[in-house]
């Protein structure tokens, strides 16, 4: 009798997973590289009619040889460019990242290979209207500008194409086909690879605020297992005392609420032009005791200008915590004025009694100087401080739009 054979289960292949991932952001990295490739072949396929129409001619040209080697440039140009183009060249090896010094390049050969035609051909084959010197392989170089430079690569290239189109050939009339489908074709790709590299942008973008939030939501259930529960409990005990352990249960509590509220809504992100929200930003100190009140819109300033608005308004918020207690209530506002943007900071405390801050300032206290002050003066800003008598204290911080940039 023989035991029944169970299937034997069939797992993926070690580092298939990581390989398919790898894959998946070389292709958000590099969006027109399928473009590129096709580029290349039709750069082969062009270059090789234009050589086989020279060579069944030969014999009609004013200048056989020169037109020979007017090809062979045009062959090892193909070959070097190419190279370049895919990175993998040794001499091209530095162009291999930088493609648009190449496809500059390549509109300054094929121009130049297209003004050797009244040299190599006859009158006969000028008035004719035979092709130029490259005939369709030339406009390689308008395609190579459009997938570079993108819509105005492409139009700046066909327009240099056809300029050159028209001083190399003894008929204008003939020739605006060709120019109209240059021109065309120069837009076109250029739009198509303008629309590939924001669509790859956007994917980006999404993956990483997915990842992010997956991270999140990992960390949230780790810190929830401990932290939290120690900071809650904290809370809690302290409640039930007097003096400074009471104090302390209310830091503890604010900073639960400030960790929940990193968890949920993670920190504020810098976009791809550099700029980070300061709403968002400003939101994340708020707790049962700090009321932050910021548009509904993104407020968008560089990420170092908002990091720097942050820190004086958590300086702010810490000397109320100092010389009001710890408990007392603050009010943040953030508002986006017609000429930048506008921070406040008030509080309900006794006020700053006539001197304080300068005699502070006088005994090397430099907390308001240099943390408050300094920060928003280096910004291109200002700051000025409202207090008196039972009057709590507001901390107004202006920035003018000449300050974000």
């Amino acid at each position: 009798m023989t035991a029944r054979s169970t299937p034997r289960p069939v797992w993926p292949a070690r580092g298939s997973t990581t390989t398919t991932i790898g894959a998946t952001e070389a292709d958000l990295g590099r969006p027109l590289e399928p473009l590129w490739r096709g580029f290349l072949v039709f750069r082969v396929l062009t270059l090789v009619g234009a050589v086989v129409v020279v060579l069944a001619r030969l014999d009609q040209f004013a200048e056989p040889g020169f037109a020979v080697a007017v090809c062979a440039v045009m062959v090892v140009w193909s070959g070097v460019s190419g190279l370049a183009y895919l990175g993998v060249a040794a001499p091209g090896r530095w162009f291999g990242n930088h493609r648009e010094w190449v496809a500059i390049a390549d509109l300054v050969v094929t121009i130049a290979i297209m003004a050797t035609t009244p040299f190599v051909q006859t009158q006969a084959q000028l008035w004719a209207d035979e092709p130029v010197m490259g005939s369709f392989w030339t406009s390689c170089a308008v395609l190579a500008g459009a997938l570079s430079y993108g819509v105005r690569g492409g139009f700046g290239s066909a327009v240099a194409i056809s300029v050159t189109l028209l001083l190399t050939q003894a008929s204008v009339e003939n020739e605006l086909g060709d120019i109209e489908l240059l021109i065309v074709a120069g837009v076109t790709v250029g739009y198509a690879a303008t629309v590939l590299r924001r669509s790859a942008r956007r994917v980006r973008e999404a993956a990483a605020v997915e990842a992010a939030a997956a991270e999140r939501e990992r960390l949230a259930r780790a810190v929830h297992d401990g932290v939290l529960q120690v900071l809650g409990y904290v809370k809690r005990r302290a409640a039930e005392l007097d003096g400074p352990a009471r104090e302390l249960g209310v830091l503890a509590g604010e900073q639960e609420i400030a960790l929940r509220t990193l968890l949920v809504t993670g920190p504020s992100s810098v976009d791809a032009n550099g700029d980070r929200d300061v709403a968002a930003a400003l939101r994340l100190l708020g707790t049962s005791r700090v009321s932050v009140s910021a548009p509904a819109d993104p407020v968008l300033l560089p990420a170092h200008t908002a990091d720097e608005l942050v820190a004086v308004v958590g300086a702010a918020l810490a000397n109320v915590a100092v010389h009001v207690g710890p408990d007392a209530p603050v009010w943040v506002l953030l508002e986006e004025t017609g000429d930048g943007v506008e921070i406040s900071v008030r509080d309900g405390g006794p006020g700053i009694p006539e001197g304080r801050l300068a005699a502070a300032e006088q005994e090397g206290r430099m907390g308001v100087a240099r943390s408050m002050r300094g920060r928003v003066r280096d910004l291109g800003g200002s700051i000025e401080c409202e207090t008196g008598p039972d009057q709590g204290t507001e901390w107004i911080i202006k920035l003018p739009v000449r300050g974000m940039r």
